[in-house]
């Protein structure tokens, strides 16, 4: 590794106190380029440097790489390791939209849970508390009886701290209630396992993929696509998922976009016309 890798390494570690997982992947990424390439970091030039990166064909980890370039450059720069200040372009990366799941495909999950068990009306209630509230799954595992007031969920254990109330539907409060009236246990969590233990998130995610065949982040991303095809304002979507930012929200306006793009097409006389 290059004395000015090393010094970049200390940088980071120290003077910006970065989590070690970032400093190792810094290192990681940009100590295997110099070992590539068999020369300081700091020397190479574009031409070569491009011709090491192409052999990253996914985007998401050429970006990485690209971004930890910049990162080491500009440092080089406002040390004056190098008199040459130079930033590469990221690689544009198409959107992904979120997946999700229609309420009939839920329904037809919920359909194939047995709920003559205790197991099973739990699965049931879990599935259709993920799709009545939005939450996310470490805030459905950390839920306490008191969290619950009627038809109303308090979440205190938000990400970044930011607590919220969600009004539930009355379907998924009934079935919460017939759990926990078969469950009988006074616990300190609502969820709990087949040894009468905290619910995991393994096995969160083994109770969504077995009947719906998807993970429970995906019940969160339904949650907010059924809000916002039914109508409902992008600024509430944003206060009933605690996302920080109205841009995390604004992924779920494609649905909208998607829907109008659909009546227009059924319902316009010049949809289906052609010049």
């Amino acid at each position: 590794m290059s004395n000015e890798l090393e010094a970049f390494i200390e940088y980071i570690s120290v003077i910006k106190a970065l989590s070690k997982k970032s400093v190792e992947a810094y290192r990681s990424d940009l100590r295997g380029i110099e070992e590539l390439l068999g020369r300081p970091l700091v020397k190479m030039d574009s031409a070569l440097l491009f011709s090491a990166l192409g052999m990253y064909k996914n985007r998401r980890t050429l970006n990485r790489k690209l971004s930890a370039i910049n990162a080491f450059f500009d440092f080089c720069y406002s040390s004056q390791f190098s008199t040459q200040k130079r930033k590469f372009k990221l690689s544009k990366i198409p959107k992904l939209l979120p997946k999700f799941l229609s309420y009939a495909e839920i329904q037809n999950g919920l359909s194939m849970i047995d709920r003559s068990t205790l197991l099973g009306l739990r699965d049931y209630a879990f599935v259709l508390f993920l799709y009545a509230t939005g939450a996310r799954v470490s805030e459905a595992l950390a839920l306490c009886k008191e969290d619950i007031e009627g038809e109303w969920l308090h979440i205190r254990h938000a990400k970044g701290d930011k607590e919220r109330i969600i009004p539930i539907a009355k379907v998924a409060v009934d079935a919460l209630e017939s759990y926990l009236r078969e469950k009988k246990k006074e616990d300190e969590f609502i969820w709990s396992n087949y040894k009468g233990g905290r619910l995991s998130r393994i096995s969160a995610y083994k109770i969504t993929q077995k009947y719906i065949g998807v993970s429970p982040h995906v019940l969160r991303h339904s949650y907010a696509t059924s809000l916002i095809s039914g109508g409902a304002d992008l600024r509430v979507v944003q206060e009933l998922l605690g996302h920080a930012s109205l841009l995390t929200t604004q992924v779920y306006t494609h649905i909208q976009k998607q829907d109008l793009k659909e009546t227009v097409e059924v319902c316009h006389p010049m949809a289906s016309e052609s010049l």
